[in-house]
Formats: C-alpha cells, sequence, structure tokens
C-alpha cells in the first residue's frame, strides 16, 4: 500500500519538484565540469548523477509501481485510467533504460558528450511524466 503522501497533490508534487531540482542542480554541476575539463570531477559527477537518478527518482517510480502501489490503487478507484497508467509505467521505463544507458557508456568509453545529453533527456522526460502524472492521478 503507498504511503499518503503519494496521493495528496501537493505533497507528491513537492516529493517530484525537489527530486528533478536536484537533477538539474548535478548536472549543472556536471556541465561545469565539463567546461573545466576535469576528468576526475567529471567522471565522479557522472557516477553521482546515475546513483541519484536511480536512489532519488526510479526508486519513486519504482514504488508507485509495486504490488499494492500508488498506481494499483488508483486504477482501483478508477479503472478507466488503465492506459494512462500504462503510459506513466512506459515513462518510468524509458527513465530507467536511458539511465542504464548512460551507465553502459561510461564503462565502455568513459565520458563522452552522449552522457550529458542523456541525462538532459532525463530531465526532460521526468518534467513531462510528473506534470502528466499529477494531472491525470491527482488532479480532480
Amino acid at each position: 500500500m503507498s504511503g499518503p503522501s503519494l496521493k495528496q497533490l501537493h505533497a507528491h508534487h513537492a516529493i517530484h519538484a525537489g527530486a528533478l531540482a536536484g537533477a538539474i542542480a548535478k548536472t549543472e554541476q556536471l556541465k561545469q565540469f565539463i567546461l573545466d575539463r576535469n576528468q576526475e570531477q567529471i567522471k565522479n559527477a557522472v557516477y553521482d548523477l546515475i546513483d541519484y537518478w536511480e536512489t532519488r527518482i526510479i526508486s519513486h517510480a519504482d514504488a508507485e509501481e509495486e504490488e499494492d502501489g500508488f498506481y494499483e490503487e488508483i486504477l482501483e478507484w478508477k479503472p478507466q485510467l488503465k492506459d494512462e497508467v500504462t503510459a506513466l509505467k512506459r515513462d518510468h521505463t524509458i527513465l530507467r533504460i536511458i539511465t542504464q544507458e548512460i551507465r553502459d557508456i561510461m564503462v565502455q568509453d568513459g565520458y563522452t558528450d552522449n552522457v550529458l545529453d542523456k541525462f538532459l533527456a532525463l530531465i526532460i522526460v521526468n518534467e513531462i511524466h510528473s506534470r502528466d502524472e499529477e494531472r491525470i492521478l491527482l488532479e480532480d
């Protein structure tokens, strides 16, 4: 069963906004390290960002999707939202895929500009997802 904060628009929005703000701040820090051309700081910042996405944003997604979690509860109340919930789950999958692609690039090639592009894509997908989730599932 999901916690009460997931069911309240203002609280759920605060979770989304806080997590996204942290991801943006860490991405801006990465950009600065890239400008400074400090390879060690770049590498550390990338892995810190991967960890952040996995522990703050993807773990939130996992909690929403778990058995007896937020999405299942929503569907019990509003079964007509099945297609919308499926789309929101797909957004979560995209976040997981992109995060894993970043990890794979770092292992295979080290930092490339494609890594920053993928972090920026994560931000965009997450912004759209959070806005849609709040509108579809929590607004009256």
